[in-house]
């Protein structure tokens, strides 16, 4: 039996790694160690909870307002004796976040082979997204095996003179996530946000986080989000805002008063894709959205000027859309007003996954251990088959 640790510590990565932990519980080939660093304190936990998901260490690393060098110090200083202790076959990593990056180094410091799930994501620009986008090319040269979600990563990563044969492509294990909790039917817990969705007219789903947008570039969301509000008054605006103060100081402001908009607290995953389930439009600078959203056939309006995501640029289910308010409006505007702008959006089949990406994570790694075969890759394709039920027990 291989020992597989994984460590996460935001949200998104609780998100995406949960189906990977739970068809690694259910293999008898592995026995699966979960640490959590607790990058994101309270939207980690919830997360967990939804999946069932108990970590067996909590290197509790959150702490207010800390520096980008601080969470990389914590995560490796409290993570080394974790790996000393575990001694795993393979320690696995999601994605792009300064966890990311710290475990990939303190695993690859000590010879343990570094798993990264979702790899091969390329903005190509070092500082957009920022950090993300460095973390992601450090963490390419440390790992022995890449998963990645789509072709076009794959790609980016033999340009990079990565390994063909230490590639998969496996789809998304965010559509895998999404799926089930759409399933389960997660009750709504804030009431504005209750009584907002068994209401009457379209919604348009806000959320932006992103570091590159704070300041004026958010100020400027605000004031686009409020004009529409103010421009289309059966239009229902449901913006959950981000913990960051920074956020809420620039993003909110011109949103107070408008009877049409609903702020509410940030919601947990399983509410949250209750609301994406009920969304018209989504507007977001989120990376996991540009995914999430067209699997539930949901057109992306995306507030960044590039994207490490082209696929769903190509595939037709978002756009980019900067902070530029008259650019906002109008693409908002176009989809409300125009039916068959909407639709072509809506229809666009998405390319990021079809539910079963899991299992193909864990035939790669079970490869790469000796222990099984890989699964051919994920190839997406404009009629690829959607929204198939994961393996998520």
């Amino acid at each position: 039996m291989k020992k597989v640790l994984t460590i996460y510590g935001t949200r998104p990565e609780a998100i995406k790694v949960a189906p990977v932990i739970r068809a690694l519980e259910a293999d008898s080939r592995f026995h699966g160690v979960v640490a959590a660093t607790g990058q994101h304190r309270e939207m980690l936990d919830q997360v967990n909870g939804v999946f069932r998901i108990v970590p067996d260490y909590d290197l509790d690393i959150f702490s207010p307002g800390q520096t980008l060098n601080a969470i990389v110090a914590k995560v490796v200083n409290r993570l080394d004796p974790i790996l000393e202790r575990e001694q795993p076959d393979a320690v696995i990593v999601q994605g792009d976040t300064s966890t990311v990056a710290a475990a990939s180094l303190a695993a690859f410091y000590r010879h343990i082979p570094v798993v990264h799930l979702e790899a091969g994501l390329r903005s190509g620009d070092i500082h957009s997204p920022f950090p993300e986008e460095a973390n992601r090319r450090i963490t390419t040269q440390i790992a022995s095996l890449h998963l990645t979600p789509t072709q076009t990563n794959r790609t980016n990563l033999i340009r990079e003179h990565v390994d063909p044969k230490q590639i998969t492509v496996t789809g998304n294990t965010v559509i895998d996530a999404l799926l089930y909790t759409v399933g389960i039917h997660v009750p709504v817990r804030q009431k504005a946000v209750s009584r907002l969705l068994n209401s009457e007219g379209p919604i348009l789903l806000v959320t932006s986080h992103r570091r590159e947008n704070l300041g004026d570039p958010m100020s400027r969301v605000g004031r686009a989000v409020a004009a529409l509000a103010r421009r289309y008054r059966d239009l229902k605006v449901l913006l959950p805002a981000h913990l960051n103060p920074s956020v809420r100081q620039h993003l909110l402001p011109p949103l107070l008063g408008i009877p049409n908009v609903t702020v509410c607290e940030p919601l947990p995953y399983g509410e949250f894709t209750r609301v994406l389930q009920a969304a018209t439009i989504v507007l977001t600078d989120s990376g996991g959205l540009q995914e999430e959203a067209p699997a539930l056939g949901k057109p992306v309006l995306v507030l960044r000027d590039n994207t490490e995501r082209p696929e769903a640029i190509t595939a037709g289910t978002a756009r980019l859309v900067g902070t530029d308010p008259e650019t906002i409006i109008d693409q908002v505007s176009g989809l409300l007003e125009d039916p068959a702008q909407y639709a072509a959006m809506a229809k666009a089949t998405n390319p990021y996954g079809d539910g079963t990406a899991a299992i193909r994570c864990v035939a790669a790694i079970a490869h790469m251990l000796g222990v099984g075969i890989r699964q051919p890759d994920f190839i997406w394709t404009s009629d690829s088959q959607q929204q198939r039920q994961p393996v998520l027990v």
